[in-house]
């Protein structure tokens, strides 16, 4: 049984390697009674409680200054450095020395003394006053132990003497030079216990004495989690480690702990010491069951192939998923989308082959080198090339990289043969696009997981295995990419054949094995149905990709368009005339600007613009003037007629799901308004 002593002392001369260490409390000073407030836990400290101390980790020093007892913690960093006091009590035999000093010369400096006065030792004769360092003790012939010194000043070999341990003295310590730092005082066992001064203060300034401060883990025989507490409090303790190396502590364990032990361990019964902390990461229903105090029965562990995968943006945001590879639904390839032509690209890459169909027209730009495509043109990505294009009269080239694809125009006629021809299509083109399926095949998610991926998909038939299959139902499902993650197969003693695997790198939680039995008969485990589905967080998914640090570069940047001044803009005699949404914005508003009374009464009003019904998107709404009643003198126009009410009726109830108005009722209304 150890001495008693103070818990600062204590962990002071602790060495770490020796851990973990059972101390019991004697006695000390608690405040505010025995219950302390730490680290978010309640830790009481009681007479007779013993304690395992399982780890230490250095927070700061304390710095006493011994005259006033005054004292302020530094942080470890600190750069200022501190010069050793000498001992002004002598010491009386060179064996005191060896004994409370270390021997040899190491990298915080030797103990170097002088004897007050004159030594003979054999034939020499040493003056009073001479430095001597201590380097070594050794054995001489007779086989006693003497101490190898140095003379301070002298670098030749007979400026060594041996002193024997026997010889008697007034030994006193050598003032240093020298400057310490924090972390060379807590380091050495000479320097820890010793007092400095400040070297930015000379001789002013009282001594100094420096006392590490720990944060201390430990278990306590009582309590199933793990308590936190400095090293610093007014408690006396008593090491016990011998006396109770049986006694059994609760170990707590993280998930990667879990992770590594033997799977001949597994099947256990566990219990939750601290639940998951931070963000939580998961949406499924397991999650709000790992609650403190909980168990679970933890089948085994093991790398699992898993999926992750999103839906796209709909009314409930999106929605992420990991699939493990034992998902049973299957699943049927959908159709993507894609919104420019570098889109079409990187799909390219990631599956070469790739067909698509056009979805929007597209007017050819001659001098940016874009053709025109037409609604429900095939085309068939064939490859990449960079070719260069003359920016301007400077005959200045820029590098532009362009899909060549092969377009296919579908005719009508059984007779007639389907025209094709190669194209290119360069990466900065805009567009709308849908991929061409050649297959309705029914996938297994372990079938896609050996292709290329991203892939979009639809779950066509649910995984019968599951209660309620989370994939079956939504319009579309991406699975993005493929990873092993480690999993513990677990499940609740209510239901231990309904399992769920638990991320280890993403649960951040601490459990302990019970002796509690498996909740089933002994050899006859049940069998096992997986949740192969679980949702997850958007902070999950972002953390993912931070951790896997897999990003793709943004699309290129199209080239500035610098036509010369004579050029004018030509049209593809292969495309439909069609009116751009700017133009046709800015030539209705020159319209309505020419329109007054006079003007109306003078010459009919200029025929409307065609619309274009290819563009995809309602006619744009025009802002309304904030003409008051006392403002408008102008006389309504009597050669419009107005729409009867049964008009804007009819007009109302079939544009009742529109927010916008026709040009032809923006023109009347203004009309009649002047």
């Amino acid at each position: 049984m150890g001495d008693l002593q103070s818990l600062r002392v204590f962990i002071n001369c602790l060495d770490q390697l020796t851990l973990p260490r059972i101390l019991q409390i004697c006695s000390g000073v608690y405040f505010q009674g025995s219950v302390y407030e730490l680290s978010g836990s309640e830790v009481c400290l009681s007479t007779g409680d013993l304690v395992k101390i399982i780890s230490l980790e250095l927070l700061s020093v304390s710095c006493e200054e011994i005259d006033t007892g005054t004292s302020i913690d530094l942080p470890i960093q600190y750069s200022g450095q501190f010069r050793l006091i000498a001992e002004d009590l002598p010491y009386s035999t060179i064996e005191e020395i060896v004994g409370l000093c270390p021997v040899g010369v190491d990298a915080f400096g030797s103990f170097t003394f002088f004897s007050s006065s004159e030594l003979t030792v054999d034939n020499f004769t040493l003056p009073a006053g001479k430095h001597l360092t201590l380097l070594s003790v050794e054995f001489d012939d007779d086989g006693e132990r003497q101490a190898r010194c140095q003379l301070v000043g002298q670098n030749v070999a007979s400026a060594e003497i041996q002193l024997p341990l026997s010889l008697k003295g007034d030994f006193y310590e050598c003032e240093e030079d020298r400057g310490y730092t924090l972390q060379e005082i807590t380091s050495s066992v000479r320097l820890s216990s010793r007092r400095f001064r400040s070297t930015n203060m000379k001789n002013s300034g009282g001594p100094l004495i420096f006392s590490p401060v720990y944060e201390i883990k430990a278990i306590m025989q009582l309590r199933k989690d793990i308590v936190k507490f400095p090293s610093s409090l007014e408690v006396d303790v008593q090491d016990v480690t011998e006396q109770f190396q049986n006694l059994v502590f609760i170990t707590p364990l993280s998930m990667a702990e879990v992770a590594s032990q033997p799977k001949e361990f597994f099947p256990t019964m566990a219990e939750i010491l601290e639940g998951p902390e931070g963000n939580p990461f998961f949406n499924c229903s397991w999650f709000q069951e790992l609650q403190k105090g909980r168990h679970l029965v933890l089948h085994g562990w093991g790398d699992t192939p898993m999926v992750l995968a999103s839906t796209p943006k709909g009314r409930k945001g999106k929605q992420y998923f990991l699939i493990s590879h034992g998902y049973g639904g299957q699943m049927r390839r959908r159709a993507r989308e894609f919104r420019s032509v570098y889109e079409l690209y990187l799909a390219f890459s990631q599956s070469p082959g790739l067909k698509a169909s056009v979805l929007q027209d597209c007017e050819e730009v001659e001098e940016e080198g874009i053709p025109a495509l037409s609604v429900g043109e095939h085309l068939e990505v064939l490859g990449m090339e960079s070719v260069d294009r003359l920016e301007d009269q400077s005959g200045a080239a820029q590098k532009v990289d362009r899909l060549i694809c092969k377009r296919t125009i579908e005719v009508d006629d059984k007779d007639d043969q389907d025209d094709s021809e190669e194209l290119a299509l360069p990466l900065f083109m805009a567009g709308h696009f849908v991929e061409k399926l050649s297959d309705n095949k029914k996938y297994r998610l372990t079938d896609l997981m050996n292709s290329s991926l991203p892939r979009d998909v639809k779950v066509v038939i649910q995984d019968k295995e599951l209660k309620k299959d989370p994939l079956m139902g939504l319009p579309a499902l991406k699975l993005e990419e493929t990873f092993n993650e480690m999993t513990v197969l677990t499940s609740l003693p209510n239901k231990p054949d309904c399992c769920f695997e638990l991320p280890v790198h993403w649960l951040k939680m601490s459990l302990f094995f019970t002796s509690d039995h498996l909740p089933w008969s002994i050899g006859e485990p049940p069998k096992l149905h997986v949740e192969t589905v679980t949702e997850v967080s958007e902070n999950f998914y972002h953390e993912y990709h931070k951790l896997t640090s897999k990003f793709e570069e943004p699309p290129p940047r199209p080239p500035k368009r610098k036509p010369f001044a004579s050029e004018a803009p030509k049209k593809s005699p292969k495309s439909r005339p069609s009116i751009s949404l700017p133009n046709l914005v800015s030539a209705m508003s020159e319209q309505l600007e020419d329109l007054s009374v006079g003007q109306t009464k003078a010459k009919r009003p200029p025929a409307l613009l065609p619309l274009d019904n290819t563009l995809g998107y309602p006619p744009p709404l025009l802002p309304r003037k904030n003409t008051s009643i006392a403002e408008s003198t102008s006389q309504p126009n009597m050669y419009v007629k107005r729409p009867s009410m049964a008009q804007n009726s009819a007009r109302r109830l079939s544009d009742q799901d529109h927010d916008y108005e026709y040009i032809d009722d923006i023109l009347k209304n203004t009309m009649i308004a002047s």
